[in-house]
């Protein structure tokens, strides 16, 4: 993680216009076939939302908007990304699970298995500082038909959400939202992405 002069790349317009705006915050909807990806899982006996977790990881690695994001006034530069998700918790409450992005699945998924069981037990969040977090919360057990996130001004990083996927006849949909700070990418850049991640399932 690295500074970086905003003027000297490619977001110094939107760095301008969009830092110190008020609600700097955009959200997109999009309905995702996840018919592939719910087959694999169960062949291969892999989590839904550990899949969905990776392939987000996927998608966003080649998009290199993701690799920015403002903070504090500030622009940094990552070499990393991770996927955050949300875990319920010994108490009943719920905690915060950074997994470090790997594009092998199954390295991903050792470490988000090791690391959301550890934080379940031990009811503290791990936080991956050294990365470009992705958030997500997944309310799989409700059917809602999208989310807006909170915009806190604490946290910029780009945050998925989504809830109860849902199966018609031999398909299975899966709305998603995705907020993500204007100063880090446009629209243009947000929309590539969700159809990169529709690829990616879509390729397991």
């Amino acid at each position: 993680m690295r500074e970086i002069n905003p003027a000297e790349t490619a977001r110094a317009y939107a760095f301008e216009m969009w830092m110190k705006a008020p609600m700097p915050m955009v959200t997109f909807f999009k309905r995702l076939d996840v018919t592939r990806l719910r087959r694999y899982g169960r062949r291969h006996g892999l989590k839904f939302n550990m899949l969905i977790c990776w392939c987000i990881g996927r998608a966003a690695s080649q998009v290199k908007e993701f690799y920015m994001l403002p903070v504090d006034g500030r622009l940094l530069s990552y070499d990393s990304l991770a996927v955050n998700t949300i875990v319920s918790n010994s108490q009943g409450e719920v905690s915060s699970c950074d997994v470090p992005f790997s594009d092998n699945l199954s390295v991903f998924n050792e470490q988000y298995l090791r690391l959301t069981e550890e934080v379940a037990t031990t009811c503290v969040n791990h936080d991956e500082t050294e990365c470009m977090v992705i958030g997500t919360s997944a309310l799989a057990h409700y059917d809602i038909d999208g989310a807006v996130g909170m915009y806190s001004g604490v946290f910029n990083n780009p945050f998925l959400i989504w809830g109860r996927y849902r199966r018609s006849w031999f398909r299975t949909s899966l709305m998603v939202s995705m907020q993500f700070h204007h100063t880090q990418m446009d629209g243009a850049h947000a929309a590539d992405f969700l159809a990169r991640l529709q690829h990616e399932i879509d390729s397991l």
